[in-house]
């Protein structure tokens, strides 16, 4: 198959109805000796696969669609049991409390993922479920259109189309960051796929097939997270090998064509542990704002230009929670990079000396018991100033 020559307007087809054809049977055919078939929201209870229609709990897979927004499947994979273990259906997650649910998040980050999974289901579990509804009306249950879906929190057009083609095998098209390189590198776009997304969002409809929609979007990300790899694809394996533009100009590994990234912005945080007379540590929870909102978290904020360490930690302790306190010695410091900043954490031991602690710039303050503090969610971060906190108060 020869590759595609560009598009001469901006809806012309990419490939002829033969080439697509043979592309959809060329990748099904591959992903049945090559693919993942083990992936557990996507067999039925007793662990086979489903035949071409049959649907499957769309719940599992919503929590998965919604966990691989920004992470790895081998990564999720045991966030996702352990989530099911805590949660195993609509109605328990509909039930539980925000800081459940974000204890079972943690370290998985990106934490409004978790907020908006649990906001949408208490707004499906409220509304979709009425038992008051007639069974006759179309929108009581699981949505089934892609509009009810993008209607809930943090849901966009990728993951309810994965959890429409794969919970109900609807042809819905997907673009995650898989698909998205498979197909620049199908076409050898010029241009970063984010700057045509309309574009990619028709060739990815193109291509799919409308008879296997479930089997073909999964066999989509296969081919991109096991052949058509970011760095060193592995062309010889490919079955769209003939119709890749990029393999014909013989530099794969040059598409996706990427936007120059700017150097990420670098900040000092001054962080206080600090301590009563009776040895409990206060934190204090985070507005339901941001990456990071309803954590737990150790008192802190960014260090000013020509400001001591000490003097950010007393400065902010005051601002953030009123109080006063005696800057230690240091626990720990230690860096964490962000998708969009590179943080140093530079934390002290603090004795607490007046004030009586208020949240000013958070949802709720708290002194605990060091032992209990493994019930809060904490960001990352966190974890290491936890275990260093622990060692620091183990006895010698």
């Amino acid at each position: 198959m020869a590759a595609p020559a560009g598009p001469s307007s901006r809806s012309a087809p990419e490939f002829s109805p033969e080439q697509i054809q043979a592309l959809r049977l060329g990748l099904l055919q591959w992903w049945e000796c090559n693919g993942r078939h083990a992936i557990p929201w996507k067999l039925r209870s007793d662990g086979t696969r489903p035949g071409p229609g049959e649907a499957l709990d769309p719940y599992p897979v919503w929590v998965a669609e919604v966990m691989l927004q920004q992470t790895q499947l081998p990564v999720m994979l045991p966030y996702w049991q352990r989530w099911m273990e805590a949660f195993p259906d609509l109605q328990a997650l509909a039930m539980a409390t925000e800081q459940a649910v974000l204890l079972h998040w943690q370290g998985l980050g990106y934490y409004a993922r978790a907020r908006r999974l649990h906001q949408g289901a208490r707004q499906l579990w409220a509304s979709a479920f009425d038992p008051a509804a007639s069974p006759a009306d179309d929108r009581n249950g699981w949505p089934r259109r892609l509009d009810d879906w993008l209607a809930l929190p943090g849901i966009g057009r990728s993951t309810a189309a994965g959890v429409l083609s794969t919970a109900f095998d609807q042809p819905e098209p997907i673009l995650d960051g898989n698909v998205r390189r498979v197909l620049a590198r199908l076409v050898a776009a010029p241009r970063p796929p984010e700057r045509q997304l309309a574009r990619f969002w028709r060739l990815s409809a193109a291509v799919l097939d409308p008879q296997r929609p479930r089997d073909f979007n999964q066999a989509l990300m296969d081919l991109g997270s096991g052949v058509c790899t970011p760095r060193q694809p592995r062309c010889g394996d490919c079955p769209w090998r003939q119709a890749c533009a990029a393999y014909a100009a013989g530099d794969p590994a040059r598409y996706p064509v990427k936007e120059r990234s700017a150097p990420l912005p670098f900040q000092v945080i001054g962080i206080g542990v600090v301590r009563d007379r009776a040895g409990r540590v206060l934190i204090d929870q985070r507005l339901h704002e941001g990456l990071l909102g309803g954590l737990w978290e150790f008192p802190g904020g960014k260090q000013e230009p020509e400001e001591s360490i000490a003097d950010t930690i007393v400065r902010e302790l005051r601002e953030e929670l009123a109080i006063t306190v005696q800057v230690d010695e240091e626990l720990i410091t230690l860096d964490h990079a962000y998708s969009h900043k590179r943080l140093r954490f530079v934390v002290h031991l603090c004795t607490w000396l007046e004030g009586e602690p208020q949240p000013l710039a958070s949802q709720q303050v708290r002194w605990v018991d060091p032992a209990d503090l493994d019930a809060y969610p904490f960001p990352a971060a966190n974890a290491r100033i936890i275990a260093a906190l622990r060692q620091h108060l183990a006895p010698v």
